[in-house]
């Protein structure tokens, strides 16, 4: 008489086959057969996996360009994310522009004249909720005023100021370019609106349309913001030449490369999309092949989580 097999190893051959059946015969933490790991970093805490030492300058950050940018009258002239400000941090942004108007002393979010149906403290309440939930995580956050303020009875920097002063310890107002660790769970200011006293990374000699450098005492930039852009393929290569000064560069100096833009089109009307649609896809390419190294922060226009998990994986 056959002798029968115990009744565990009966349960463990169901359960295999049942793995096999439902294609999870992998090991976990996405780790393949062949012992290589394919996991993917977990983007709305990436930076927990990094040193407290690094700066900000030794990383490759994703961003996103005009990021409460998502409505607009006409196609391609104003909408740049289709992402609101919680889904890019999740998906692991942590560079974010954000365009304010000064109107009643409060600020409203806009791109040009385009109300964004967003508030300033709409952004703020989502980089809190995040970073109270993240707390590993900083969020670097340029603000710069836009459009023409309207009915107010101070400047914007008192009127800023009023909205620090509601989460004073969520900020950091340094004017150097900090170590991870001395802003893990707060927004570091760049700042691209004039100020009476010293407050975050000075970034007011913001240049228009170019690749420009920007060095006082206490910090040294490099950005690339060419947005008016009549040739593509002299913006990609301003793009990738950045790309690869940011990775060859030992000193701390912060490079912010601006992968957005708008090619003017019929009667001068813009179309972000048409430069969108042929940067981001070598924005892809460029990280696939360039799997390590920092690469400085990178704002684009329509972020999207695989895009930006290209972009973080370098740091590790």
């Amino acid at each position: 008489m056959k002798k029968l097999k115990s009744p565990l190893i009966v349960l463990c051959v169901l359960l295999l086959a049942a793995c096999k059946k439902n294609g999870v015969e992998q090991l976990s933490s996405g780790t393949s057969k062949s012992g290589a790991t394919t996991a993917a970093v977990a983007l709305n805490n990436w930076m927990g996996g990094l040193p407290n030492t690094v700066t900000i300058a030794g990383l490759s950050i994703p961003g996103t360009h005009d990021s409460g940018a998502t409505q607009e009258p006409i196609g391609g002239t104003a909408k740049c994310q289709t992402l609101s400000i919680a889904a890019q941090l999740n998906a692991g942004v942590r560079y974010l522009d954000i365009r304010c108007r000064h109107i009643d002393n409060a600020f409203t979010i806009h791109h040009g004249a385009i109300y964004q149906n967003l508030n300033f403290n709409d952004v703020l309440n989502a980089c809190i909720s995040f970073l109270n939930s993240n707390p590993t995580e900083t969020i670097i956050m340029s603000v710069k005023e836009e459009h023409t303020p309207s009915n107010n009875t101070r400047t914007f920097e008192q009127t800023f100021d009023s909205y620090v002063q509601q989460n004073a310890s969520k900020w950091d107002l340094g004017v150097t370019v900090p170590t991870l660790g001395a802003v893990r769970g707060k927004i570091k200011l760049l700042r691209r609106f004039s100020a009476g006293s010293a407050k975050g990374i000075d970034a007011t000699s913001w240049a228009d349309n170019t690749t420009f450098s920007i060095s006082n005492s206490n910090a040294n930039l490099k950005i690339q913001d060419y947005y008016k852009v009549d040739d593509l393929n002299s913006k990609w290569t301003r793009v990738e030449t950045l790309l690869n000064e940011a990775k060859n560069d030992a000193s701390n100096r912060l490079y912010v490369n601006y992968g957005s833009g708008y090619k003017p089109g019929i009667f001068g009307i813009p179309n972000i999309n048409t430069v969108s649609n042929f940067i981001n896809p070598k924005i892809s390419t460029f990280f696939t092949s360039n799997t390590k190294g920092k690469f400085g922060i990178i704002p684009l226009d329509f972020i999207t989580a695989e895009r930006s998990q290209l972009i973080v994986n370098t740091n590790f």
